[in-house]
């Protein structure tokens, strides 16, 4: 399927080709798989050589107040970031934080040839790939220099914004007055674990994979600095919800073992992780099987939450 082309579209494709392959001819423009929320397309181009070329476009849906330029930033930031640790990713070309040349505020990243995987069959050892590149991602160091980062912490926990207020996403649910007593009462009292580099949305709809390995982790608008283990507890999440309990209790035992530590406070992230379905739950959480997951997974962390 090609995308209908447009006069200025075509030119606004052409001038960043002409920047970052000079003598390349932009050809189509195309939708790419897992294009949940933000316009996400795949440059067609001949390059000067006369090779096929393919690039990536994407470009920030309007959400709320947040600035788009800020996310274009600090995504591009972020790719160079991981491409300097040889950690799989897309990698960054073209930064156009005002949306002159794109028309709206994105980025233009090299293609990486791969697929996501949603439905089984998966790799055998799936969630041991995805635990190990989780903790090359949370090995690198964020220094001064990545300040350009959001605050993992605070923005996984906005609905504790106001303590004295449960949410009425959250009261509806019948774990849900559990999970907002357990999460404001820990987290007042938190002692936070040393931050790192935090994706805050690692699940399989981020993962490209190809011949069996992880070619890419895509989807960085997020990027964070804060607890690890917000990334580990949604990542079981998307497991349990998936009908895989047993590879999210692998994928733990994978990542402690690549850290050399147990994933801290996991159980509160995990209940944090939890208020996002409630936020949205049509389609996530509103029927079987996976509203029976659901509160399997919230219930099993308000036990260990408890034990704590």
């Amino acid at each position: 399927m090609t995308v209908p082309e447009d006069q200025n579209q075509t030119t606004n494709f052409q001038a960043i080709l002409n920047t970052v392959a000079p003598g390349a001819t932009f050809v189509a423009l195309r939708p790419l798989e897992g294009d949940f929320s933000n316009t996400t397309q795949l440059i067609e181009a001949t390059a000067a050589d006369g090779a096929p070329l393919r690039l990536v476009s994407r470009r920030y849906a309007i959400f709320g107040d947040y600035d788009r330029g800020e996310k274009a930033r600090r995504e591009f930031q972020t790719l160079q970031l991981l491409s300097r640790h040889n950690v799989p990713a897309p990698e960054p070309i073209f930064l156009d934080d005002t949306g002159a040349t794109l028309g709206s505020p994105g980025i233009v990243t090299g293609f990486v040839p791969g697929k996501l995987l949603l439905d089984p069959p998966y790799p055998a050892d799936r969630p041991e790939r995805l635990a190990q590149t989780l903790a090359a991602i949370h090995r690198i160091p964020i220094g001064p220099s990545a300040a350009f980062l959001l605050d993992a912490n605070r923005e996984v926990t906005w609905f504790l914004n106001k303590p004295d207020v449960m949410p009425e996403y959250i009261s509806v649910h019948p774990l849900g007055p559990a999970i907002w007593d357990a999460t404001r009462n820990y987290w007042s009292t938190m002692t936070p674990a040393a931050p790192g580099l935090v994706h805050i949305d690692y699940w399989g709809g981020n993962v490209l994979w190809h011949e069996g390995a992880i070619a890419a982790v895509v989807d960085w608008e997020e990027a964070a600095q804060g607890d690890p283990g917000i990334d580990v507890a949604y990542c079981r999440l998307d497991m349990v919800l998936c009908g895989l309990p047993d590879q999210a209790e692998r994928f733990l035992a994978s990542y402690e073992a690549a850290t050399g530590e147990p994933a801290r406070h996991l159980a509160f992230w995990e209940l944090v992780a939890a208020v996002r379905p409630l936020f949205n739950p049509e389609g996530w959480i509103s029927d079987s099987p996976q509203k029976e997951r659901f509160a399997a997974f919230v219930e099993s962390a308000l036990a260990r939450l408890s034990d704590a």
